[in-house]
């Protein structure tokens, strides 16, 4: 991912509900709201410290719950105070802002949509039943648009294109409440020492409007769970409200208890839905100077705990590919300065898939083949290990069709399992969608040389 900031908008949340509404919370250690969800939802217990309404029977009472009150609740308080274990829980639920008190067509998830789970076939990808190479592109930022027709509008003109596998942002991390209509999908606030998940209007119903309309379209997402970037709150959102460090937020238990929280409460929204390709742990995740041993042992925890929720979809790291043995010319990206080695990660049993991103320029690269080189790499160290690898995020400033063109022939010809550019752009309601640089825009000459062209090659593989 390219650093950058940009913030949508959306509606405020709506009126109280005397029962807790769609994917509020319903029960836990402490917490004082009701107990009953509403017509059509049932209060599931995620651990002793929260439970939350999910699609099923009427009005189920939690199996831990207190006296109770008449608002209901839209979002997760969560006070981390966790001291042992990263599978621990949080410690305390408080309540927040109260949700509608029954859910919009375009706020509940669907059950599951058409299709099947992808999954990984040795070291290709199987879609909807078809084992082969497949392309699609990152958009992070549709998942914090207000406007419906917009995020229709790029559903549409992917399937038309036959782009089958879409990366959006399944984060949004805030420390200060940003105020009414402007999307955020977790606020950890340092004074109170609480992270609230935010699952109102203005919230994770957004992430839901995208994967019904990719459960809709054919398309398959992937969700990656934090940043370790500060755009979109990041790592930096969770040290500024817990403590520690950037490096140390792998380590930390209050932190790492708080992620888990969050993570579950994504994974129990959609792991019924074939519209998810994958979750990831994060976006390009980096411990600088530490031990490949850091980020290997998180991995490896956060991989299972969510295998433990969800087993139908796969797991990947989102990590950017560093730290590769197969192939090196000992230059930084083949480099472990980031914490990240790429074998040995790949190799935990609960990672279905290996990434790999590139970026020439950004990495102090000047000759962009080298790129080729970096591919190539990849995938022999994926057959090796025997899983896909993708090509997740790649492009260049301003120039889509000289080499970045090359690295996609490679991509398809060296035995990675699919490629995602970065990053699709459209003419959205409010203006253009974000432009960094590498956004390739739809129907413009660029979209020509750099996705029709390279779909036609695609279909031809």
């Amino acid at each position: 991912m390219r650093s950058f900031s940009s913030i949508a908008l959306l509606s405020v949340v709506g009126a109280a509900s005397a029962q807790a509404g769609p994917w509020a919370q319903c029960g836990g250690k402490s917490f004082p709201g009701s107990s009953e969800c509403s017509s059509g939802w049932k209060c599931e217990e995620l651990n002793e410290w929260f439970s939350h309404c999910v699609p099923g029977a009427e009005s189920t009472t939690a199996v831990v719950s207190s006296t109770p009150t008449p608002s209901a609740t839209p979002s997760v308080s969560i006070t981390a105070s966790v001291s042992t274990g990263i599978n621990k829980s949080v410690s305390t639920v408080s309540k927040s802002s109260p949700l509608p008190s029954s859910p919009s067509a375009s706020s509940t998830p669907r059950p599951g949509g058409s299709g099947s789970f992808a999954k990984a076939d040795g070291v290709q990808f199987s879609i909807d039943g078809e084992t082969k190479y497949f392309a699609g592109t990152n958009s992070y930022w549709l998942p914090f648009q207000m406007n419906d027709a917009d995020i229709d509008a790029v559903f549409d003109h992917l399937e038309q294109t036959g782009l089958k596998i879409l990366r959006v942002w399944g984060f949004n991390d805030v420390n200060t409440d940003p105020g009414p209509g402007t999307v955020y999908f977790q606020l950890h606030d340092k004074a109170k020492g609480t992270a609230t998940i935010n699952s109102g209007k203005n919230g994770l119903q957004r992430l839901d409007y995208v994967v019904s309309a990719a459960e809709k379209h054919g398309v398959k997402l992937i969700i990656p769970f934090v940043n370790s970037w500060d755009d979109y709150g990041g790592f930096n959102a969770y040290v500024t409200a817990y403590g520690g460090s950037k490096t140390e937020w792998f380590t930390n238990e209050k932190i790492q208890s708080v992620y888990q929280a969050y993570i579950k409460a994504v994974v129990s929204r959609y792991r019924d839905s074939t519209a998810i390709f994958a979750w990831e742990l994060g976006n390009e995740p980096r411990c600088n100077g530490c031990s490949p041993d850091v980020i290997h042992g998180w991995a490896t925890k956060t991989s299972a705990y969510i295998k433990s929720l969800d087993p139908n979809h796969m797991v990947a790291i989102g990590d950017e590919g560093m730290g590769l043995t197969t192939g090196s010319d000992q230059s930084y990206p083949y480099s472990t300065t980031e914490g990240v080695a790429f074998e040995k990660n790949l190799a935990i049993p609960d990672i279905d898939f290996g990434t790999l991103h590139l970026y020439t320029t950004d990495w102090g690269i000047k000759d962009n083949s080298w790129g080729n080189g970096w591919v190539e790499n990849h995938a022999k160290a994926c057959k090796a290990a025997g899983k896909p690898c993708l090509f997740e995020e790649y492009g260049m400033k301003g120039n889509h069709c000289t080499d970045e063109l090359k690295w996609q022939q490679t991509s398809l010809t060296s035995g990675t399992a699919a490629d995602l550019f970065w990053q699709y752009g459209q003419k959205l309601s409010t203006g253009q969608s974000p432009d960094d640089q590498y956004t390739i825009y739809y129907g413009t000459d660029d979209w020509k040389c750099a996705v029709m062209d390279h779909m036609d090659n695609v279909n031809k593989h």
